[in-house]
């Protein structure tokens, strides 16, 4: 079995093109279902891990090559796309590979802010769906686990996540340009997710006049306003309400835009040129790109934060050689977990081959009791027949060829038991052991 995970991120991919690909909600397990009910000998284990700035799909595979052309066509079915033009964007990380960029991934070094917690809490949940949808095998499940244990190692040890600048943390720096005094501005928080919340948090330590939250799940953005001292109103009345507000920060799981351009038009019209600052943290995107256009209305998009966010990072990039001298030595340890998965079914068989040889034995001394022997001479008799059977391949290959016999030699102390009776051995020479001996 083998390890293939195949995706595009933000730095292979357009946002245009990430929200096509991206799965939220419950788009997510139900894609996981129809990836293994399409694929399914295929793709043995599958998990996709689906955010704003990556799309991936984790698997375990008997076949890489046939795999990789088999998700590529699944996911240009699944967005209505055309797999040639979307395979340029995409990568595919084999075995090896993969477990680095897991890693990488969940320690956050391949994401747009160097560093950034958010990502492991959607690994975990990419995790848990997938383990509920059936999908997650033995080989992913060590993978994801390993990937969490490697973020936590590098999160502890390491100063990864010192000097990280948030994309809300972002945002608040971009709406203080747009904004004198950030306590005067009424701010609106669309959907209630992680994201969102992160947001509200930095901005309520600006201290704005009003905060609202707005969300599908009332009781959901109830909570959340409870925690700021904020607001909460519909999302129906989001069209009547808009001018109402000078931040506007949106992230929910809508496959549509929330917000468009006809509704920011009236709004701006109402506000009689007072600017709106907003964001889209969503993928897809909540508020349509052709708002961007408007005069008085800055609109930033995750890919807008992201260039924003780069400054600063220089204060990281040691941490990061360590962190990534320690994947280094957690990909190895687990390519070699692997390789010993990969020895499973001959271990199988050899341990299937001692019960037969066990059994055979067994029986011929039973029988011999049976019939009235000496239980001594059948005791010394069964260890003679098992003693025999265990030694005949050896001891065939080393009366062969000299180039069987050099092959042998090293690891035959390896293949012995090296006590007996409490007793130490006496380690194998070649020239004794190249003796022959009797082998039933």
């Amino acid at each position: 079995m083998y390890l293939l995970t195949l995706g595009l991120n933000h730095q292979t991919a357009p946002l245009a093109l990430r929200e096509k690909v991206s799965f939220t909600g419950e788009a997510l397990g139900a894609a996981i279902a129809d990836l293994r009910r399409r694929l399914g000998p295929v793709v043995a284990e599958s998990a996709i891990l689906s955010t704003c700035n990556r799309t991936e799909i984790y698997c375990a595979t008997p076949d890489p090559g046939d795999a990789q052309h088999s998700i590529t066509r699944w996911l240009g079915s699944e967005r209505a796309l055309d797999a040639q033009p979307l395979q340029h964007h995409l990568y595919s990380l084999p075995d090896g590979q993969a477990v680095r960029h897991a890693f990488r991934v969940a320690a956050g070094l391949d994401s747009m802010v160097l560093g950034e917690p958010q990502i492991l809490g959607q690994m975990k949940d990419a995790a848990r769906t997938a383990q509920q949808a059936g999908a997650l095998g033995t080989h992913l499940h060590q993978l994801f686990q390993r990937s969490f244990a490697v973020a936590k190692e590098i999160r502890s040890t390491t100063a990864i996540g010192a000097h990280s600048v948030s994309m809300a943390a972002a945002a608040v720096r971009l709406a203080k340009r747009i904004f004198e005094d950030l306590r005067e501005t009424r701010v609106l928080f669309v959907g209630a997710g992680e994201m969102i919340e992160l947001a509200a948090t930095h901005f309520a330590a600006q201290h704005p006049k009003q905060m609202v939250v707005a969300n599908r799940t009332t009781d959901r953005a109830q909570k959340l306003a409870q925690r700021f001292g904020a607001d909460t109103m519909r999302l129906a009345e989001l069209s009547q309400q808009l001018e109402c507000f000078d931040v506007v920060i949106s992230c929910t799981a809508s496959s549509l835009p929330l917000i468009g351009l006809g509704m920011v038009e009236r709004a701006t019209r109402a506000r009689r040129r007072r600017p709106i600052f907003m964001v889209d943290l969503a993928v897809p995107r909540d508020i349509e790109p052709e708002v961007s256009r408007l005069d008085d209305v800055f609109l930033y998009t995750v890919d807008d934060l992201g260039r924003q966010v780069q400054a600063g990072q220089e204060n990281r990039l040691a941490a990061v050689s360590q962190a990534e001298a320690i994947i280094e030595n957690r990909v190895d340890a687990f390519m070699q977990w692997l390789a010993a998965r990969g020895a499973v079914p001959a271990i199988r068989s050899l341990h299937d081959r001692a019960a037969q040889i066990q059994r055979i034995e067994l029986d011929r001394a039973r029988r011999a009791l049976a019939a009235g022997d000496d239980p001594a001479q059948v005791l010394e008799a069964l260890a003679h027949g098992l003693t025999g059977k265990f030694l005949h391949g050896p001891t065939r290959l080393l009366s062969g060829p000299n180039e069987q016999r050099d092959l042998l030699l090293p690891i035959l102390d390896q293949l012995l038991p090296d006590r007996a009776g409490g007793s130490e051995l006496a380690p194998l020479h070649p020239d004794s052991a190249a003796q022959p001996i009797d082998a039933r």
